[in-house]
C-alpha cells in the first residue's frame, strides 16, 4: 500500500494551536493525539511485517505468549489475561492461528470448561522468523535509540499503572 502525501504542515500541532485559540491550553490534548496517531503509524509498520507470515500483530503477540510458557501452552483465560484482551478477542485469534497450523487447541484437563492452546512446531518456525524481522526493524522504532525506548518506556508506565493494567511491586 503506497504512503500517503506527507503534509506541509504537522496537522497535531495546528490542531493544537487552534485548540488553544478555541478553548485555551490543553496540552493533553495534542499529546494523545499524538499517541494515538504513533500506534497508527506504529500498528501498520508492523503489521506490514507480519502479514507474509499470515498474522496481524495481536496474532504475533498471542504466539510470543505460548513461546514464552515453559509447556508452550496456556488456558485461552490466561492469554486473555496477559494480553488484556477480551475472551471474543482471544478466540478470535488463537482459531486463526489454529486455521493456519501455528496452535493447537485441546480440552484443557485441569478445568473441565476451559480450553488450552498450544503453540506447533509450525508456529515456533514463523514465530521465529517474524520475530527476526521486527527484530531487524527496531519494532518501527529506529528514530529512536536505546535510551529513548526506555524513556518512553518509563514515561507511559504511570498512565498503566493508574489503568490498573497491573500492580507495582
Amino acid at each position: 500500500m503506497p504512503k500517503p502525501l506527507s503534509l506541509a504542515f504537522d496537522p497535531i500541532a495546528r490542531a493544537d494551536e487552534l485548540w488553544r485559540q478555541r478553548w485555551g491550553s490543553v496540552p493533553s490534548m495534542a499529546a494523545i493525539t499524538s499517541i494515538m496517531r504513533a500506534q497508527q503509524i506504529l500498528l501498520s509498520e508492523v503489521d506490514a511485517v507480519v502479514k507474509p507470515y499470515g498474522l496481524t500483530f495481536a496474532r504475533y503477540e498471542a504466539l510470543v505468549l505460548l513461546t514464552f510458557s515453559k509447556a508452550g501452552e496456556l488456558p485461552m483465560s490466561k492469554i486473555g489475561e496477559r494480553l488484556m484482551v477480551h475472551p471474543t478477542s482471544v478466540t478470535n485469534t488463537v482459531d486463526r492461528l489454529v486455521k493456519s497450523g501455528l496452535v493447537a487447541k485441546r480440552p484443557n484437563p485441569n478445568d473441565g470448561r476451559g480450553t488450552l492452546a498450544s503453540i506447533t512446531d509450525k508456529g515456533r518456525e514463523v514465530c521465529d522468523a517474524a520475530t527476526r524481522d521486527l527484530m531487524a526493524m527496531d519494532f518501527g522504532l529506529g528514530v529512536y535509540d536505546a535510551e529513548e525506548c526506555a524513556e518512553i518506556f518509563a514515561m507511559l508506565r504511570p498512565l498503566r499503572v493508574a489503568a490498573a493494567d497491573f500492580s507495582e511491586e
